[in-house]
C-alpha cells in the first residue's frame, strides 16, 4: 500500500486527483470550505447531507437534555443548539463541564451534524457538554478574505469567542477544557478558531477541512492539540487542496493548503519536532509532538498534533450511519472519527 505522502506528492496522480476534483467542484460550485451564504440544494454540496427525503434517527431514551437558545452578537441573533449530560447524583461531581463546540458543513445545521456524527451521545458519556452553533447562511467564515456574501469575515470568530464565553458563564463550562471539531467547511472553522485563538482551546479537530491559503490565508499563531481526519480519495477537497480552485459567481471558493501542510502548519506554530508516521489498519496516522515550550500560547508538555489519513475514505465522516449524496465518495469503517476525536481531545497524550 502507498503511503498518502506518495499519493500526495506524485505529480501524475495529483494531477488527476485535481482534475477529479476541480470537476466535481464544478459541478457543486458551494462544495469545500468556501465562506459565505449558500442555501437550497447547492449548498447541500459542502455538508453530506443525503437530502430533504431523510431523517435523523431518533434520540434515544437516555439521550441528553437538549435545548435550543440564541445569543446577540454584532447585532446577529445567532443560533445554536445545546446538549448537556445528565444532572449529576445528588453526591456526585457538579462541577465545570468540559465543552465541545461542532461546526456543521456548508448547506447543513446543527441538527444534520448531530445525526451524521452522534457527537452529542458520545460527549454526553463523557459528561461534556456539546453546542451546535447555526451558521449564518448555512455556512461558516472559515478564511480571512472579505466577499460580497460576507463583508465581515471576523464574525464568525468572535461569535464562537463570545459563545463560549457566554456558556461558561451560564452553563458552568469549565474554561480550560474547551474544544472545537467540524466537518469540511465547519472543519476549517474549527481550524481557524484553533490557529487565531490558540490560548482559548485546548484541543481541536476537523474532519474534512484544511487551512485556508493564498488571500484567505489563516496562520497558526501558537501551540494547541489539534487533529485532522481526511479522506484519501476525496473528490470534493482533494487530500492535495485546492490550491487555485475554479471562479464561481455565487459563492468564492477559497483556496486550501493539503491536509498534510494544514497540520504541519499547526506544529510548526507549536515548536513541534519531525513527525512521525505509523500505518494502521485502514489509516495512516502522522503525529507531531508539540514543544515544551512555544511562543503564543500556554505550555502543552504533551500535546500533539495528528493527521490521519483513511484509505478509501471521501467527503465523509468515518463511520458515520449516514450515508453520503452521490459523488462524495465512500464512508469509511476502519475507523469511528467520533470516538477518535473525542479521544484525541480530551486524553491525557494529545
Amino acid at each position: 500500500m502507498r503511503s498518502f505522502r506518495d499519493r500526495d506528492r506524485d505529480p501524475a496522480l495529483r494531477a488527476r486527483r485535481w482534475a477529479g476534483g476541480l470537476a466535481l467542484a464544478l459541478v457543486l460550485p458551494l462544495a469545500g470550505c468556501a465562506t459565505g451564504t449558500g442555501t437550497g440544494t447547492d449548498g447541500d454540496a459542502d455538508s453530506g447531507r443525503p437530502g430533504a427525503s431523510s431523517t435523523a434517527p431518533a434520540p434515544s431514551a437516555t439521550a441528553a437534555p437538549e435545548v435550543r437558545a440564541q445569543l446577540r452578537v454584532d447585532g446577529d441573533v445567532r443560533q445554536y443548539l445545546l446538549h448537556r449530560p445528565p444532572a449529576p447524583a445528588a453526591d456526585g461531581d457538579d462541577g465545570p463541564r468540559p465543552l465541545l463546540v461542532a461546526f456543521h458543513g456548508r448547506g447543513a445545521d446543527a441538527a444534520e451534524l448531530r445525526a451524521k456524527t452522534r457527537l452529542e451521545r458520545a460527549a454526553t458519556a463523557r459528561g461534556m457538554l456539546v453546542a451546535f452553533p447555526e451558521g449564518l447562511g448555512r455556512g461558516w467564515g472559515a478564511g480571512t478574505r472579505a466577499t460580497k456574501q460576507r463583508p465581515d469575515p471576523g464574525l464568525d470568530v468572535r461569535f464562537t469567542e463570545a459563545l463560549i464565553k457566554h456558556l461558561v458563564r451560564t452553563e458552568r463550562a469549565d474554561p480550560g477544557q474547551v474544544y472545537v471539531a467540524g466537518f469540511s467547511n465547519g472543519g476549517s472553522m474549527a481550524l481557524r478558531m484553533a490557529a487565531e485563538r490558540p490560548a482559548l482551546l485546548a484541543g481541536a479537530a476537523s474532519v474534512s477541512g484544511q487551512l485556508p491559503t493564498g488571500d484567505a490565508a489563516v496562520e497558526p499563531t501558537g501551540p494547541v492539540p489539534v487533529m485532522v481526519v481526511y479522506g484519501a480519495d476525496d473528490p470534493v477537497r482533494p487530500l492535495a487542496g485546492l490550491p487555485s480552485p475554479p471562479p464561481d459567481p455565487k459563492e468564492p471558493i477559497l483556496p486550501t493548503r493539503s491536509a498534510r501542510d494544514s497540520a504541519a502548519a499547526f506544529a510548526a506554530a507549536g515548536g513541534a519536532g519531525e513527525p512521525v508516521t505509523r500505518q494502521q489498519k485502514g489509516y495512516e496516522r502522522t503525529v507531531w509532538r508539540l514543544g515544551k515550550e512555544a511562543s503564543g500560547g500556554s505550555r502543552r508538555p504533551d500535546g500533539t498534533v495528528q493527521l490521519l489519513v483513511v484509505d478509501d475514505a471521501g467527503h465523509t465522516w468515518p463511520g458515520s450511519t449516514v450515508p453520503p449524496p452521490e459523488g462524495f465518495g465512500p464512508v469509511s469503517r476502519a475507523l469511528d472519527a467520533t470516538d477518535t476525536i473525542l479521544d484525541f481531545l480530551t486524553g491525557p497524550g494529545r
